[in-house]
C-alpha cells in the first residue's frame, strides 16, 4: 500500500512539477507583440455574401490569435443591403475596415 501511495504523490508532483514549468515559460516567452507586423486577413466579399457573418466569425477568432492582426474586409460588388451589413460588421471590429477593391492595395 505505501508504495501504491508513494508512487501516486510522485506521479501528482511530476504532472504539477510540468504544470508549473509551462506556465512560467509560457508567461516569459509570450510577449503579447504581434506575430508578424502589419498582417492583414482580408476577406473579398461579392453580392449578397450569403456566408459574410460566418466569415468575419471566422477571422474575428483568428483575430484573437494574432495579436496585431487586422481585419480588411474588401467590397468586390455587393449589394447595396450586404454593403450596409459589411460595413455595421467592420465598424463592431477594434482592427477592421471596409475597402472598395478599387482603394484596395497592397503596396
Amino acid at each position: 500500500m505505501t508504495l501504491l501511495q508513494d508512487g501516486l504523490i510522485a506521479f501528482l508532483s511530476a504532472v504539477g512539477l510540468t504544470a508549473l514549468v509551462w506556465l512560467v515559460a509560457g508567461a516569459v516567452l509570450h510577449t503579447g507583440r504581434p506575430i508578424v507586423p502589419g498582417l492583414l486577413l482580408v476577406l473579398p466579399l461579392r453580392g449578397e455574401a450569403l456566408a459574410m457573418e460566418a466569415d468575419v466569425r471566422e477571422l474575428r477568432r483568428l483575430q484573437s490569435r494574432l495579436p496585431g492582426a487586422r481585419m480588411v474586409l474588401v467590397d468586390c460588388g455587393l449589394t447595396e443591403d450586404a454593403r450596409g451589413l459589411a460595413q455595421y460588421l467592420a465598424d463592431r471590429e477594434k482592427r477592421g475596415e471596409l475597402v472598395d477593391a478599387a482603394e484596395f492595395h497592397l503596396g
